[in-house]
């Protein structure tokens, strides 16, 4: 099958869905490509306590859903951070039906084909592993990995950067302090002896590398994870052992476990795994806390972004694993305090919830993948500062957010003898002020590609992306972004070229707010 479009959107995600229904609402002829079978990405995919920031920055899209959500459910907006994941799915599905917007299913992109137009280096058409192609005057990468820019050949980065490259506090590798998700200390890595003196087989869960130096740039990817609904109704369906349960993996966590009846600390379930009634129906979002939590720590996201399809495929099954593993563990495992045990009895997956996947999401959270290098880098400086250039697009504000890079351990020189250390290593917490996200993040270099936008894997430092990464921000990115491939296509221009006043204009019209709150 051979099909044209004006703008053609790849990726269904929450950036995606806006994408494509504001090219649509453009008067562009839109298809939007979706490698998988599901809308929404993670805010249908088990993000449900989302991330907003402050309230003040939203707008467009990301302001429509909290509106539509509070209709659906007969609240004040705000009332809910986030819909059940069906609801969230049927709003997308809903907003892409009343812009008229085609959807192609199980269509990954297999390779693209570029020309060099006056403009510069353009993409002409993009083929899916079905051989099915799609010809457009525009195109916008939407994906969580940046797949098609990547096969147009579009340079990335992947990781922490290293300190210098933009004079960053936070980027490079991080000093390893204590905190809520970080291992507490005195914990052997070595499978068979948990005194730590005698090294050995190291234990699984860890990501068994040497250290860089602090502030190093190592290509440190932030763990991805499953993010669970949980629910207490009757009807749940419990945790019960996996057919692939492996009990050395666990053994870690029953260390954890034996330290804190050796120093007294009594953990909760809620503070393991995130047990609040956030979602409409009383479910909770399970969320990745704690030293041992569902977040995978051993690497499996450094290899993640530019793995071959089959790879990543074993690396999301190792990680459903996981999940399916801790949810058992946690219930069932007697090294669990019984308190955590006697909690997660109450609790199970909800049978109206992921039913073609077994009620586990579809979609793996993925943090980070791959970042554009792009005309115009965000950077930490330009978060902190709260700047709001002139071609700003959408405003950003949640915390620079880095959940934990790496589980590894090291040799702690305590007399008499050495002893062998887990420690995690890389969570950041930094506050923002409302800042600005410029257009130029969004827009390859020209000679790289000057019809193509990416408004998820854009153009920011690993350090400013922590903060952009959250999924109101990418609804209106997304948005911004499919009403400027419209525009474009309309023109006759590439993206580059668009006059800024002209596409200020637009997105105002669209309800998104470009100018400091």
């Amino acid at each position: 099958m051979s099909r044209s479009a004006d703008v053609v959107v790849y990726g269904a995600t929450s950036a995606g869905v806006p994408a494509a229904v504001a090219a649509a609402e453009g008067g562009a002829h839109v298809v939007l490509v979706e490698p998988g079978r599901h809308l929404g990405g993670m805010t249908s995919g088990g993000l449900g306590y989302t991330d907003v920031g402050d309230v003040r920055a939203l707008g467009g899209a990301a302001a429509r859903l909290r509106s539509d959500i509070a209709d659906h459910y007969g609240t004040a907006p705000g009332r809910y951070a986030g819909p059940e994941p069906h609801v969230a799915e049927a709003i997308f599905r809903r907003w892409l039906e009343q812009a008229g917007v085609a959807v192609e299913f199980d269509a990954s992109v297999d390779a693209v084909e570029t020309t060099e137009g006056r403009d510069g280096r353009e993409l002409r058409a993009m083929t899916t592993t079905a051989g099915d192609r799609f010809e457009a005057a525009v195109f916008v990468d939407t994906s969580y990995e940046g797949d098609l820019l990547a096969a147009a050949g579009v340079p990335y980065r992947i990781g922490r950067e290293d300190r210098s490259l933009h004079g960053e506090r936070f980027a490079g590798r991080q000093e390893l302090v204590p905190g809520m998700h970080a291992m507490p200390p005195w914990i052997s890595p070595f499978a068979g002896d948990p005194t730590g003196r005698a090294e050995g087989r190291i234990l699984p869960q860890l990501h068994d590398r040497p250290l860089a130096q602090l502030g190093e740039g190592d290509g440190g990817v932030m763990s991805y994870g499953y993010r669970v609904c949980l629910t207490t109704a009757a009807d749940r369906i419990p945790f019960d052992r996996p057919a692939d349960y492996d009990e050395e993996y666990w053994e870690l966590g029953r260390r954890l476990f034996a330290r804190d009846r050796r120093e007294g600390v009594e953990r909760t379930a809620g503070r393991m795994l995130g047990l609040e009634p956030n979602l409409p129906g009383g479910m909770a979002d399970g969320n990745s806390l704690g030293p041992i939590s569902l977040s995978v720590l051993d690497g499996s996201a450094w290899e993640y972004p530019d793995a071959s399809p089959q790879r990543r495929e074993e690396l999301r099954q190792h990680h459903l694993t996981h999940t399916r593993g801790f949810l058992y563990f946690l219930s069932h495992d007697p090294a669990v305090p019984i308190p955590i045990r006697r909690e997660l009895s109450r609790w199970g997956l909800p049978r109206t919830e992921f039913a073609d996947t077994g009620h586990l999401p579809h979609q793996l959270y993925v943090r980070e993948a791959r970042r554009m290098v792009g005309t115009q880098v965000l950077t930490e400086h330009d978060l902190l500062a709260g700047a709001v250039p002139p071609d700003t697009v959408a405003l950003g504000s949640y915390h620079i957010d880095v959940r934990e890079v790496q589980r590894v351990w090291r040799w702690v020189y305590e007399h008499p003898d050495p002893i062998g250390t887990v420690f995690t290593e890389g969570y950041l917490s930094v506050p923002v002020p409302i800042y600005g996200i410029p257009y130029g993040a969004l827009l390859p270099r020209r000679e790289d590609a000057a019809n193509l936008l990416v408004p998820v894997c854009l153009s920011a430092s690993a350090v400013a992306f922590a903060s952009v990464r959250m999924e109101p921000q990418y609804m209106m990115l997304g948005q911004a972004a499919g009403a400027a491939a419209a525009l474009a296509a309309s023109l006759g221009v590439a993206a580059h070229d668009l006059p800024r006043d002209v596409l200020r204009e637009c997105l105002r019209d669209t309800g998104l707010r470009a100018e400091s709150v």
